[in-house]
């Protein structure tokens, strides 16, 4: 190992031991996920200039940084199947109507939809505003592989009927899908939460004393699983710290100048679509400030992570001790949001390619019936989009087609894909618990949820 490696590497763990000792010295979490986030910056600086001055070292060092930063994303994965087992079960268990169910997954489904449709809306006008359009883009060797790749996934989609993208989410077997080997291994475990927990009050209703003993069962199982999530949960700030570093030090910053304007859009888009979230809470009485101020941590690993599945643990923690949510709606809002009505990557991607697209081949896209159908394509293709998996890049595979236009554009954008889909994947976490938030104001006792949260 070479000495500029261990120099590297010598500093590293000099930052992970100052972050500790912040870290320690209080007692929320929100500050060290913040230091960890700019101390992540800080070293990847550092790894640029070693970049340039020798690539073998940088490299040899980004590989023990990834050992942490994915370390902690695998065990975030770990942790999501018998999260959503155990708390969809538990909520169901203790749920006094199987109405309430009903309504809480429409509700949740309804937010996560609606802001979709929204998010399309939004990426068509900022596509427009921001004159984006695919001539001139340059394809370039990585492009060009990118673009091979895709033309092999395109198969997956190509055909694929909403009858088929529902039926992925019914459970064949609940041990491969506790795997996590199916893209919509997520829903299909709802599913089945869902029903052992229907069964669990059918028990109940025949037998009470059984139908006791089954809900202990379930609240010991929560706790301890509860446990070990607080457990993994501790790691966060230097999770973060590792998982941003490495990617930052792997962006080109060339490229992203080369593809600037479609960057600035989509980060226009994005936040707009923070504003609109930030409206609905307004609207109904939840002070978007302190909501934000509660969120931001999830938020900071979401764009970290550029994963939805693994902020699930984080998000129901922070949805119940910070948002005052239910269990019942908490997990429902992050385990839907995971996989389903994806505002950023489900919504605001796919439409701002199709305008790019378009644009070139004549199309006018404000005409209403052509904007209409774009709208209605993507929030469709949004709930199903888990039933082909691959997130921001198939829900353009399943858009792009439909409206008849190609899909080479998106191999076009791999330069900057990392960098915009943090910002995505903070935009799909923040719209699962906007939903719900929503659903809890709605159909909760909004008295006794979070009281901190209502407007002054």
């Amino acid at each position: 190992m070479q000495m500029s490696t261990l120099l590297l590497l010598g500093l590293f763990l000099l930052l992970l031991w100052s972050l500790n000792r912040w870290h320690r010295s209080r007692e929320s979490l929100a500050p060290a996920v913040f230091a960890g986030l700019v101390l992540g910056a800080v070293y990847a600086g550092f790894l640029q200039l070693a970049r340039q001055w020798a690539a073998a070292p940088a490299q040899e060092v980004l590989a023990w940084v990834d050992l942490l930063g994915d370390g902690y994303v695998n065990l975030l994965h770990l942790l999501v199947m018998p999260l959503v087992l155990v708390s969809i079960l538990g909520a169901v268990v203790r749920i006094s109507s199987t109405r309430s169910l009903g309504k809480i997954s429409l509700s949740v489904l309804a937010v996560l939809l609606g802001t979709t449709a929204i998010a399309a809306l939004v990426g068509v006008l900022m596509a427009q505003l921001f004159g984006l359009t695919a001539s001139g883009l340059v394809e370039g060797a990585r492009e060009v592989a990118r673009a091979e790749v895709l033309d092999q996934r395109l198969g997956r989609v190509e055909g694929l009927s909403i009858p088929a993208m529902l039926l992925s989410f019914i459970p064949k077997n609940i041990f491969y899908d506790l795997t996590g080997a199916r893209d919509t291994s997520v829903i299909a475990v709802v599913v089945f939460a869902i029903l052992l927990g229907l069964a669990a009050l059918a028990v109940r209703r025949d037998n009470p004393e059984q139908g006791a003993l089954i809900e202990q069962f379930v609240g010991v199982a929560q706790s301890w699983i509860m446990k070990l999530v607080r457990l993994v949960m501790a790691f966060t700030p230097y999770g973060v710290m590792a998982l941003v570093a490495g990617l930052v030090a792997r962006s080109s910053w060339a490229d992203i100048l080369n593809l600037f304007s479609f960057v600035l859009a989509s980060f226009v888009a994005i936040a707009l679509m923070f504003v609109v979230h930030g409206l609905l809470l307004m609207a109904n009485g939840v002070s978007p400030r302190r909501y934000f101020a509660k969120v931001w941590p999830v938020l900071v690993f979401a764009f970290s992570s550029r994963s939805s599945a693994a902020t699930i643990p984080l998000n129901v923690e922070t949805q119940i001790g910070g948002l005052g949510n239910a269990p019942a709606i908490a997990n429902f809002s992050a385990s839907f949001g995971a996989t389903i009505g994806q505002n950023g990557c489900a919504g605001i991607y796919p439409a701002m390619l199709a305008v790019m697209v378009a644009v070139p081949m004549g199309i006018n896209v404000l005409d209403p019936l052509w904007l209409t159908t774009l709208v209605a394509v993507v929030v469709i293709s949004s709930f199903g989009i888990a039933g082909v998996g691959g997130g921001a890049t198939f829900a353009a595979l399943v858009v792009l087609p439909a409206m008849g236009l190609p899909v080479t554009i998106a191999a076009l954008l791999i330069s900057v894909e990392p960098l915009i889909d943090m910002a995505r994947t903070a935009l799909n976490v923040n719209g699962a618990m906007t939903a719900g938030t929503l659903t809890q104001r709605w159909l909760g006792d909004t008295s006794a949820a979070a009281p901190e949260l209502a407007r002054p």
